[in-house]
């Protein structure tokens, strides 16, 4: 049976491939699917050839009720293109992963913004020098424009490479609560390849022709500003005052509403609906994890696991050497051994030092002036794990609720029905 009534369609842009999930008005979800993307997750071919994939596999009936669109991407990840979204060959065409850090632009980049989550090696503005050092010593010519994933992306569904939604470029200095970039930014000449921002669930335009044809949507589908993929999650989760919500994916997310917006590195402040959502995102998360055990393996180890009982080892699991949050330090160094000679009990370790970690972000939240967390709410695929949850219970003494059909691509697609046309 047809579904009544126009549907919203939400995308997200993974750190390990693509989601989709559509919803009725009402916010109910009607499906849901995931694939890998087809290229090497730094190609931005991959992703649009991966939405293309993946809206194509939806039953044609709805594929033709959706009236609104919005994506979500990785907080971070940059590349450079042309007016007309188009990306140098090569290399430099491929796309910095949020997680590459460049402590040598770590001095210009706190020069130009100041403090913030643009200033350091981490942030989004210290890729952009690198990429634009890159193309200059390359002899590429421009003007070129700086996007983010999703920005990129929502520029081929609108056929305007313009726009940049707020949340997604806060770490290349733009600043929500002032409504401007920060510190000198403005002032380099390159400025002129910034974004224009608009504000999550900002109706923007429709789909071109082509990328409706291509996508089998509706011509007249609305293209909403999305915003990052952890905000995605917490909007999919829906806390309430006293909530923090932990995404347990690739990376470890932290994210709490609170009264006003906060400053300090590797914090992010992100308005939303009006309200203020802050958090951090680090480097360690469960990517770390599939460094040593298949999912498989992980699944059978942690039934052998019991969380009442610490492992005593204290590891720090990083998947390589830099951090964000709670602490941004891009010479942090992962600790990954000694490996004692029980794989069960290695495990245990790794969870326990990612707990421990997530503890450490929750405190420095609150240091900066967030409320104290009562109950976690945890979505993402570690959110599957019993063993983990227990463990993180004991070490933040929280209550922790694992909420794992939790979507990000579903709190886009809430985020879209937000813009329905009128019934």
């Amino acid at each position: 049976m047809p579904p009544a009534g126009p549907l919203a369609l939400g995308v997200d842009l993974g750190s390990s491939g693509l989601r989709l999930a559509v919803v009725a008005r009402c916010g109910e979800r009607l499906a849901e699917s995931v694939s890998p993307y087809p290229r090497p997750f730094n190609d931005p071919a991959g992703w649009q050839e991966g939405l293309i994939g993946l809206v194509s596999r939806l039953p044609g009936e709805l594929r033709q009720s959706i009236a609104a669109l919005a994506l979500d991407g990785t907080s971070g990840t940059l590349l450079l293109c042309r007016q007309d979204g188009s990306r140098p060959d090569g290399l430099l065409g491929r796309a910095l992963p949020y997680h590459q850090a460049y402590p040598e632009q770590a001095v210009q980049a706190h020069s130009i913004a100041g403090c913030g989550p643009a200033a350091g090696g981490s942030g989004s503005l210290a890729r952009a020098l690198h990429l634009l050092e890159a193309a200059d010593q390359a002899g590429e010519t421009g003007p070129w424009l700086l996007r983010h994933q999703a920005d990129w992306l929502m520029g081929w569904l609108l056929g305007d490479w313009s726009w940049g939604e707020e949340g997604n470029n806060l770490r290349l200095g733009w600043d929500p609560s002032s409504q401007r970039w920060l510190g000198g930014i403005t002032a380099q000449p390159w400025a002129a390849g910034l974004p224009r921002i608009a504000a999550s669930g900002t109706i923007l335009g429709r789909l071109t022709a082509a990328a409706a044809a291509m996508l089998g949507l509706p011509a007249g589908c609305r293209v909403v500003a999305g915003s990052t993929d952890a905000n995605a999650g917490v909007l999919a989760a829906d806390p309430r005052p006293g909530d923090g919500v932990t995404v347990l994916g690739t990376t470890l997310v932290l994210k709490q509403w609170s009264p006003a917006p906060l400053r300090g590195p590797g914090v992010s402040s992100h308005r939303i609906g009006g309200r203020w959502l802050v958090g951090g995102a680090a480097n360690a998360g469960a990517g770390v994890l599939r460094q040593f055990f298949s999912d498989d393996q992980l699944a059978e180890l942690s039934r052998q696991i019991d969380p009442s009982q610490p492992s005593g080892l204290q590891l720090r699991p990083l998947p390589g050497r830099g951090e964000r949050f709670p602490i941004d330090d891009p010479d942090l160094e992962p600790i990954l051994g000694p490996r004692p000679v029980s794989d069960a009990r290695f495990l245990q370790a790794l969870l326990e030092g990612l707990a421990r970690h997530e503890a450490a972000g929750w405190a420095q939240l609150e240091r900066l002036g967030a409320p104290p967390i009562r109950r976690l709410i945890t979505i993402g695929g570690g959110a599957r794990n019993p063993q983990w949850r227990a463990i993180r219970q004991r070490l933040l003494s929280l209550p922790v609720l694992n909420r794992p059909g939790l979507s990000a691509a579903l709190g886009m697609a809430r985020l879209a029905a937000s813009a329905l046309p009128p019934p």
